[in-house]
């Protein structure tokens, strides 16, 4: 399981243990899988402990990581793509 989150809305996606992150992405959308480019990641304790996404970023506990990232648990994923 993994967790997307927004200014509204958090929410939990499952996959299969080692699946990459544009197979992550395209449990969400299919054109998430095809058009991407990158994964912004934090793990969740991360978030928790620093409070927001922004103290996160400026403890560098953020991270971009590729098409070969194998999906963590309970990894925090923000997707850039491009279709």
């Amino acid at each position: 399981t993994y967790f997307t989150s927004g200014p509204t809305e958090t929410r939990a996606w499952t996959i299969k243990q080692g699946w990459t992150a544009p197979q992550a992405a395209g449990v969400i959308h299919g054109d998430f899988e095809r058009g991407f480019i990158r994964a912004e990641t934090i793990a969740y304790d991360d978030l928790v402990r620093t409070g927001s996404e922004k103290a996160a970023k400026e403890e560098g506990l953020l991270r971009s990581e590729g098409k070969d990232y194998v999906v963590k648990e309970a990894d925090v994923l923000l997707f850039r793509f491009n279709v």
